[in-house]
């Protein structure tokens, strides 16, 4: 973990790492209700950010979102949340309800978006939301807005053209954007070592002549120092990075995928070890600012917003069959 020079250079005080781990375990919490929901059968599909939560809001931290956006990919729960979206509008748009404020109800579950809180929307084809978000970063750059855009995606689709289109685009303009690419080891069920024949992603900046960076994500300290001054050099105008975080996925890719036929047991376990939400507490503590008192109060806390969320999706009504063909065709 990070150590208390760098933490408090960078102006994080008590309170701002206290919020992180709130939205690291607010993350964790609704993500194990969400795969309950599912073999439950009231949930249809679910892809998890368990195992992400500190590359997600580390990144997330050090942006600011009154005046950033971001364009995060499906596993981004934690950035979401970070970014203003509540447990019920996550929760609604898992149960397709009609309150949903991502889509009211008609996307897959974990296509987020929220014009209010700068998310844009995303869709399903990987890595679209690169150019995408390097079109955002053009227009901060075209208007003189001192702001942002961060996108996310796994390292599977960065193998994805538009994975180059957009970096290409960012380094050439030297738009203010962070390019983050949360390596969990797996595209599904391809690990990474026949994706590609580098060991780093980040390697890859160096083609488009931007910084490339590898931090790791079980310390969300680290990856906040990254994307801290990945943002400083943006809105000096020194245009893009790419940071990749290497991580790690708990479960398996999505709720119909069997990682057991790819991955061992025991893989897991290891892999559990470096799991950044007990890492991030234990430091807390050892730094004497955090105990078990604020942990159990916290994860009561935590509890309760989660049943809220669940209890008030699960009531809430279904879109009205007579909407079906609304925003389908021009009228």
């Amino acid at each position: 973990m990070a150590g208390s020079d760098a933490l408090y250079g960078l102006g994080l005080d008590a309170k701002k790492i206290e919020t992180m781990y709130y939205y690291m375990v607010l993350s964790r919490a609704l993500d194990e209700r969400m795969w309950i929901l599912n073999r439950q059968g009231k949930s249809a599909f679910v892809i998890s950010c368990q195992g992400q939560e500190g590359a997600q809001i580390g990144v997330a931290a050090a942006l600011d979102p009154a005046v950033d956006w971001v364009a995060p990919y499906y596993r981004d729960l934690g950035v979401v949340l970070y970014f203003g979206m509540t447990p019920r509008d996550i929760m609604l748009g898992q149960l397709a309800k009609a309150e949903d404020p991502s889509s009211g109800g008609r996307q897959m579950p974990a296509h987020y978006g929220s014009r209010a809180h700068h998310i844009l929307t995303g869709s399903s084809p990987v890595a679209t939301q690169v150019p995408h978000a390097a079109g955002i970063a053009w227009a901060f750059k075209l208007r003189h807005q001192e702001a942002v855009a961060m996108t996310s995606l796994g390292e599977g689709s960065t193998n994805q053209g538009e994975f180059h289109e957009g970096l290409n685009f960012a380094a050439v303009h030297k738009l203010p954007l962070l390019v983050v690419v949360e390596n969990n080891g797996f595209a599904i069920s391809v690990p990474q070592s026949k994706e590609m024949a580098i060991q780093d992603v980040a390697a890859r900046a160096a083609g488009y002549g931007i910084p490339g960076i590898v931090v790791r994500g079980s310390d969300p300290l680290a990856v906040y120092q990254a994307a801290h001054e990945a943002r400083r050099r943006a809105l000096a105008g020194d245009g893009p990075t790419l940071i990749e975080i290497k991580t790690h996925r708990f479960t398996p890719h999505s709720s119909d995928d069997d990682d057991r036929s790819y991955r061992t047991r025991e893989q897991l376990t290891a892999e559990k070890k470096d799991d950044a939400v007990h890492l991030f507490r234990h430091w807390m503590v050892e730094q004497q600012l955090w105990d078990d008192e604020r942990e159990k109060a916290l994860r009561q806390r935590i509890r309760g917003e989660v049943d809220d969320a669940t209890d008030y999706a699960e009531a809430a009504p279904y879109p009205d069959p007579a909407s079906f063909l609304g925003h389908v065709y021009h009228t």
